[in-house]
């Protein structure tokens, strides 16, 4: 689970996306900031209730230049019949990649082997490939989209200010840090 400061891994697959079925790859992401929003399957319980939260924050996360790809095992068929089916994920504008071969489920090492599902994770990605943040909950532990987005205003912070860091429960427009030796057990 070292995966923060790596590249991703190349891969390709097909989504669903307003409406109709794309191709989605690596390369696509290149030069914008995402997320990719792993969860174990659709027509499930927890996962709606997350994935709504995110729809809910997608307009915001959008203005701030970031893409949100939800990534499960089920194919772009089912993500489809889940959308057009469920109000909650109907309001889903960002797109839903199908990873039936679990490629990237694997790539990310978030894959359930023994069940062929996706672990409920999160992972932010800077513009160039780099994973930045990371969250894995268990099953019954739903994620909060409140707080991925103060992680990825967070991760644009420090990507855009060298030398400064922020501290915990930070938000934005708060105070950061400047590590040196001055700031050393004076916290």
């Amino acid at each position: 689970m070292a995966l923060i400061n790596t590249k991703i891994k190349p891969f390709q697959a097909t989504a669903y996306k307003n409406g109709e079925f794309i191709e989605v790859s690596d390369t696509d992401l290149q030069g914008k900031w995402s997320i990719f929003f792993f969860y174990p399957a659709d027509f499930t319980f927890v996962c709606p209730t997350e994935l709504g939260d995110v729809a809910d924050h997608y307009d915001e996360l959008q203005k701030r230049d970031v893409e949100v790809y939800s990534v499960s095992t089920d194919t772009h068929f089912t993500h489809k019949a889940w959308h057009d089916s469920s109000e909650t994920i109907g309001k889903i504008k960002y797109t839903m990649i199908g990873d039936p071969t679990g490629t990237i489920t694997r790539n990310f090492d978030v894959m359930r082997e023994s069940m062929g599902l996706a672990d409920r994770a999160t992972f932010v990605v800077d513009p160039d490939g780099i994973i930045q943040a990371m969250e894995i909950t268990a099953e019954g532990i739903g994620r909060d989209a409140e707080d991925l987005l103060r992680k990825v205003k967070a991760a644009q912070y420090v990507a855009a200010n060298p030398g400064q860091v922020c501290p915990a429960a930070w938000k934005e427009g708060e105070a950061t840090l400047a590590p040196s030796l001055d700031l050393v057990g004076k916290i």
